[in-house]
């Protein structure tokens, strides 16, 4: 009877609404309980090492110049931290890694007294600008970090200092992307952070996303607000509160501009981006959603559009000549069976109606740049926002598209009142003050331009920020230099190969896929060879990696919404191999971040997730649907919704499949697709399946997670079932609070499991029972993906902002229940070789070349650990090390110690042991035995 109700406790537990958004007060406890688990973590000091890449980088969301030495400056990048540097962008060094977060929206420097402002939690509203934790502020360079409030703010916009006193800042506050929240408006402190007024509130939808001062006057201000709602289907980014705000006393008082000022008012105002060139001229730049008016064609092209078939009738489609229809098939990429001929037969047995001529081309890529809007448009002010007046005449076409959301940054050259530049998706200048623009962007400079600095003292003296890293120009844009040092790329996924120096693959956002070696040296040598380890190989935002397990050559990968190609890597060949839908079907609904799945049972055998599951039996050529829609239905909206998410295939059974989808359901099939069960109506609703995962040990074991991010909803949900999803446990409750995206079984230990989430990489050793935070070299950043390569026993990990990391796992392969109780346990050592240059220098001007041995051990408590190395019976060295309670790693030189050497010299006095040339004795060839009080381990030099 106890063990029913427990049940039933479990499932009411699991099963109540997961869509309230996550509270402050757990986000700061979030923050106190990952700092106790950083502390007691049995894992805390495994190493984790960066693996680049480098040379493409991630977006930028603010940039911070010292004006007085303009070689000094902070870059913050969206995910990835805060970064310094003094050498004009030659090195940089991360300054945020001790904060609980590397989320940031803008930063802003007093470069007197050399503090640092952090207003966490990305500007922008994409699909992974990730939520802060309010305002933070360094007084020692970034050492240390004081959270100084706004603790539910999760989006600010920018940070004001005022230049005659560092204690009066301003800060714009957009506040919650997925749901309603008051902490959003203009705040002001003028006590350094202690206290904040809120001095500017329009509603619970409406932010502030923009804030800027006239230069030689903070007294005058000027704020935009923004009216913005975005949920997982849908994102509408204008409305009628969005305008134009002005102070005349340092932001504690706000006044709207009026709505006869000339400035766009009404349900079509989108996102403001403001530059103020002094206290009455100011630019506006503005994300007209408003439609544009219908053009009227007097010539009436005789060329056919989607839009044509959307209104005709059957009788007029039948009376196209075949010619023209052709034309209008062939140029929109219709399969070869939709002619002319067989398209009106299909019509006139009624199989096809003419609209559906236009529905086969819209998906949710085609429908995000169809939707014809204004725009970007520049306005300017001349009187103090009186009055408004737009600067030119036509469309600036190609700046935004439709989704302006996505830019909103102008500035206006210090100098030069006409000087204006526009960011979008190229940056664009103007030197007639908007009346006519040319563009900037160049060939080195990546598109998608988040941040500009203008040197206030020297025109055309450029720092741009953007989606793939850094730029600097001293010519107004004319020439660029790439500055992309630091490895903050926004990885969606990462692959490794079965080779035995094996390849690393990963999709970046907006960077496409790429690949390197996984023992690739990530430093400037490359600068110099003209070479770098890292090889592009799609374009686009880059997605899932496969690869075939027999040929490492035949690599399965793509770009946004299900676009995925076969590549033959040694032919130089690629072919598209999207599942199309059949003429008349409604389109296959595909999801930004598409699912694939290459079969372990047959390397030939492909699956593709998009609102049903597809599987090709020829490597993509050909593709049969063996579902039907696994989904909810979809919403209306303009965000793919209703879509696969995950596939996993048991490594035990062809055929037991599972998929997850962006609306919370779950499905098994037992025999191939032939059936589907839903498996997830026990488990919290509507949320997006991040992962399933099939058990590579127990053929009834499946996990899942689901990520509540678009809600707001930063609660960890893991779970794991033993009888294909009959049932489940809950594995997340010691978690803290972040958002989950990825699982991962080990390779050879199944009670060992790796979590990433929004907020940083735990494992477990006890089958998710409890969980250890790993931080060595690891930041509090966002994991998107896992992956682990069997052979070489190394774990992967993709981040959303610091590009990829790998760490060695054996050791922790090998912490089982015997080896936790113990009170030591020294691991499998790798073996190394002797070199004759241990201990030389290739020249007189370097450090020796000196050799290393890891010694990984496990220690039940802190405590200091002698360590003795043993050459048979002889102890040839001793070490001594603090270790802490859990794995530990001792650094040995590989030398003789001055009592070793002796006694070493004693029992082979026929040896002729010789210093290196910097002095030390180094251990000859053999095999080596380090023990511990409890426990030993060898090694071998060859």
């Amino acid at each position: 009877m106890k063990s029913i109700f427990q049940f039933l406790v479990l499932i009411f537990s699991i099963t109540l609404a997961a869509q309230d958004p996550t509270g402050s007060k757990v986000t700061q406890q979030a923050i106190e309980q990952r700092g106790a688990m950083k502390q007691a973590s049995l894992v805390k000091n495994l190493t984790f090492t960066s693996i680049g890449p480098t040379v493409m980088s991630g977006r930028v969301a603010d940039v911070a110049v010292n004006p007085n030495n303009v070689t000094e400056f902070y870059v913050g990048y969206a995910s990835g931290g805060l970064w310094y540097t003094n050498n004009n962008g030659t090195s940089f060094t991360p300054v945020l890694d001790s904060a609980p977060t590397q989320n940031i929206g803008d930063i802003a420097v007093d470069w007197n007294t050399g503090t640092i402002w952090v207003g966490t939690g990305e500007k922008n509203s994409s699909r992974s600008s990730y939520a802060g934790i309010g305002v933070l502020k360094s007084t020692d360079s970034g050492e240390t970090w004081e959270h100084v409030g706004l603790s539910d703010a999760h989006h600010v916009s920018r940070i004001l200092i005022n230049p005659n006193n560092a204690e009066e800042v301003i800060v714009g506050v957009i506040g919650h992307l997925y749901s309603s929240n008051s902490e959003r408006g203009v705040f002001k402190t003028v006590d350094g952070g202690k206290t904040w007024v809120k001095s500017l509130f329009i509603n619970n939808e409406t932010g502030i996303i923009d804030v800027a001062f006239a230069p030689e006057n903070f007294n005058i201000m000027y704020a935009a607000s923004w009216e913005r709602a975005r949920k997982a289907w849908n994102f509408d980014g204008d409305g009628k509160h969005s305008a134009i705000y002005k102070s005349t006393d340092a932001g504690s008082s706000w006044v709207k501009i009026g709505v006869k000022s000339g400035f766009p008012v009404g349900n079509g105002v989108g996102r403001i981006g403001l530059a103020v060139y002094n206290e009455d001229t100011v630019y506006a730049l503005h994300d007209s959603q408003f439609r544009r008016p219908k053009e009227i064609d007097e010539k009436q092209s005789n060329v056919l559009t989607k839009e044509d078939f959307k209104t005709m009738s059957a009788t007029d489609l039948l009376e196209i000549a075949d010619k023209k229809l052709n034309t209008y098939l062939k140029n929109n990429g219709f399969q070869e069976k939709y002619r002319a001929e067989n398209v009106k037969q299909m019509v006139r047995v009624g199989a096809v109606k003419p609209i559906d001529l236009a529905k086969y081309l819209e998906d949710a890529n085609s429908m995000l740049f169809d939707t014809q809007v204004i725009g970007a448009e520049v306005f300017k002010t001349i009187d103090g926002g009186a009055s408004w007046k737009k600067t030119h005449a036509h469309f600036l076409d190609g700046v935004y598209s439709s989704y302006g959301y996505y830019f909103g940054e102008i500035r206006v050259d210090p100098r030069d009142e006409n000087g204006i530049y526009v960011l979008g998706v190229p940056i664009i200048k103007s030197k007639d003050g908007g009346a006519s623009f040319t563009s900037i962007s160049k060939e080195n400079v990546h598109s998608d331009h988040q941040a500009l600095w203008v040197n206030p003292k020297k025109s055309g003296h450029l720092l741009s920020g953007n989606d793939g890293g850094l730029n600097l120009s001293y010519d107004d844009g004319q020439n660029w230099i790439k500055l992309n040092d630091p490895a903050v790329g926004q990885f969606y996924s990462v692959y490794a190969d079965n080779q035995e120096n094996y390849k690393v693959y990963g999709g970046l956002q907006d960077n496409g896929v790429w690949v390197a070696d996984n023992d690739a040296k990530i430093n400037k040598g490359w600068q110099q060879s003209g070479q770098n380890p890292y090889e592009s190989i799609m374009g686009g935002d880059g997605m899932q990696v496969q690869v075939d397990d027999r040929n490492p050559n035949i690599v399965y990968t793509g770009y946004q919404f299900g676009n995925y190609y076969r590549i033959d890597r040694a032919g130089g060949t690629q072919e598209y191999i999207q599942p199309k839908h059949i003429l008349g079907e409604n389109p296959y609904r595909f999801n930004w971040q598409t699912p694939i799945h290459l079969s372990k049972h047959n390397q030939d055998i492909l699956y593709l997730g998009g609102n049903k599951v597809h599987r090709s039996l020829n490597r993509g050529n050909d593709w049969e649907t063996i579902s039907g829609d696994l989904t909810t239905g979809g919403k209306k909206g303009n965000v793919a919704y209703g879509t696969l998410t995950s596939i996993s295939e048991s490594p035990f059974q062809f055929g037991l499949l599972y998929a997850g989808s962006d609306d919370g359901y779950i499905h098994v099939s037992k025999n191939g697709g032939g059936t589907w069960t839903r498996i997830s109506d026990a488990l919290p609703e509507n949320l997006w399946v991040s992962r399933v995962v099939a058990s590579k040990f127990k053929k009834e074991r499946v996990y899942a997670t689901l990520n509540g991010y678009r809600f707001d909803d930063f609660t960890p949900y893991i779970y794991v079932s033993e009888d294909y999803g009959q049932t489940w446990r809950n594995l997340g409750n010691a978690l803290p609070a972040a958002a989950v995206n990825v699982l991962k079984e080990d390779s050879e230990n199944e009670n060992l499991l790796f979590v990433g989430t929004d907020n940083g990489l735990y494992t477990s050793l006890n089958l998710g029972n409890s969980w250890e935070l790993f931080s060595n070299n690891f930041p509090n950043v966002a994991v998107h993906d896992l992956v682990i390569q069997p052979k070489a026993k190394e774990l992967i990990v993709a981040t959303h902002g610091r590009s990829l990391y790998k760490a060695n796992i054996a050791p922790l392969q090998k912490m089982t229940k015997s080896v936790l109780s113990t009170s030591t346990h020294v691991f499998a050592i790798a073996a190394v070789r002797k070199n004759s240059s241990w201990g030389r220098s290739w020249s007189p001007w370097r450090k020796a070349s000196t050799p290393e041995i890891k010694i990984p051990f496990y220690s039940k408590t802190d405590t200091k650990v002698a360590i003795g190395i043993y050459l048979g019976d002889l102890k040839v060295n001793a070490i001594s090390i603090a270790a802490n309670s859990g794995f530990n790693e001792a650094i040995f030189d590989v030398s003789f110690s001055e009592k070793g050497k002796k006694a070493f010299e004693k029992a082979n006095k026929k040896s002729d042991l010789k210093a290196a040339k910097n002095g030390v004795f180094y251990l000859v060839k053999g095999k080596y035995t380090v023990k511990t009080s409890f426990s030993e381990s060898e090694f071998e030099i060859k």
